[in-house]
């Protein structure tokens, strides 16, 4: 699904394939950024190049909900956050954002938009998982009306790794 957002700051829209340079530069290619996702850091800028072509492609898809996020005050690409998948039909948020942009506020902006996007197409309930190390990422579920509901390990197959995982619900209220 092809939709833009808007909040005060920031833009979320789309990606294009133009986004990879900066995608590449600002996170993706960045160990510490990626430190705790499914997938590890991009060695090379192709590896960038094929993951948004491949969300390109699945724009067309109207459960498949992707945006760039996007500074307004410099136009430039700082993360991402999406719906990584479905579980029991409850949609599940991921995101990312380049290190010089923490601790702003951004990804709580961006979070508590999308969020409100997906209770206004008529989900009652949104589940956003963090490693449970990942302090920072925690807190910003929390911020956005986040109750942790259970604490898992999994394996990140990409990462030959297992986690330890917060999972987290976040409830409309009526």
């Amino acid at each position: 699904m092809k939709i833009t957002l808007e909040t005060k700051r920031l833009l979320l829209r789309p990606f294009k394939i133009d986004d990879a340079f900066e995608m590449y530069n600002n996170w993706s290619s960045d160990s510490d950024v990626t430190k705790y996702l499914t997938w590890n850091y991009h060695q090379d800028i192709n590896q960038t190049k094929e993951i948004i072509s491949i969300w390109i492609n699945q724009y067309e898809k109207p459960e498949r909900i992707n945006f760039g996020i996007v500074l307004k005050e410099t136009n430039e690409l700082i993360g991402g956050i999406d719906v990584v998948g479905y579980l029991d039909g409850i949609p599940v948020i991921g995101y990312v954002l380049s290190r010089k942009y923490w601790n702003n506020g951004y990804m709580s902006e961006a979070c508590k938009k999308v969020v409100e996007f997906l209770f206004n197409k008529g989900y009652n309930k949104i589940r956003i998982d963090a490693v449970v190390e990942n302090i920072a990422s925690n807190k910003i579920i929390q911020k956005c009306g986040g109750i942790l509901f259970e604490t898992i390990d999994d394996y990140f197959r990409q990462k030959d790794k297992t986690f330890k995982i917060n999972c987290y619900y976040i409830t409309k209220k009526e």
